[in-house]
Parts: structure tokens; sequence; C-alpha cells
């Protein structure tokens, strides 16, 4: 097996998907921002100084979808028809547990964009509460499921 984004010389560079079949794809990623019981509650009780975390990291979680081929150097900018980001508080963590969902009519797959909208969604959270809690952790970024093209269907 080789990386799809090298050529036979080794040099990086987009894929040619110009002959690929223009179909459905769906991606889903998952991660998660752990942080400090204090700092849940903060979140949960929507006392963040910054205002609203999870309103604003689902914006900004869309928003990274649409931006991940200004990100990600070798990505095809691509035609999203959705673009879902759900934030869900977890006292077990305790954090929040972030899931994006997007979808696309094309040639190549949307994974890079769900990742990015998880990271992005992550990265805001932080961001709004590192006032109080500079020890968050991000992690647990993954491709939960991809579907649609010549590979198939993917399930973590």
């Amino acid at each position: 097996m080789s990386l799809s984004h090298f050529d036979t010389k080794g040099d990086a560079h987009m894929v040619d998907v110009s002959d690929k079949a223009v179909t459905a794809r769906v991606a889903t990623a998952e991660g998660h921002i752990a942080m400090a019981p204090e700092t849940f509650t903060i979140i949960s009780e929507g006392r963040a100084k910054k205002g609203d975390v999870l309103s604003v990291a689902r914006l900004a979680g869309i928003m990274g979808a649409k931006k991940t081929p200004d990100l990600i150097p070798l990505c095809h900018p691509l035609p999203l028809a959705k673009v879902a980001v759900e934030l869900t508080l977890d006292p077990d963590l305790p954090g929040v547990r972030i899931e994006a969902t997007v979808k696309t009519t094309g040639q190549t797959g949307v994974e890079m964009e769900a990742l990015t909208a998880v990271s992005t969604a992550a990265l805001t959270v932080y961001d709004m509460a590192k006032a109080v809690d500079k020890a968050m952790q991000i992690g647990g970024i993954r491709v939960t499921l991809k579907d649609g093209g010549k590979s198939g269907r993917y399930e973590a």
C-alpha cells in the first residue's frame, strides 16, 4: 500500500480525482476535551466569561469544516452539503464530547472536513475556558465513519 499524496519521485502532490465517479460521501469524526470539574461546572451552568461555550464551539466547528482546504495543503475544495457538530457535556470525563458529520456529493471524501470540525470545536472550547483551566486536554480525535467512493464504507 502506498500513500496517495506522494508521486513516484516521493514529492507531495494533490491527488487527481478527475476520473473518479461523483458519489454521495459522508464522514463522521469524534473527539473530546477533558477539564477540571470546576471548569465543567462553569461551562455547564453557562457562566463562562466569553459566553455560551458550546454554541460558539459548534459554530466554530462548522466554520472549520468549510475552511479545511485553506488549512490542509493537499485537500480539495468541496461543496459541503451538510456540516453538523454536536457537543455533549460528559460529567464522567469531565468535559465535552464532540461529534461532527459532514456530507457532500463529489469525487473525494470528507474525512478531513469532519476531523477539522471536531478539532476546531475542541480548540474553541479551550480558548473560551483557558482563563480558568489551562490544563484542559484535547484527545481521541478520529474518524468513526466514512462512506462513499471506491473504498466503500469504514466504521470504527
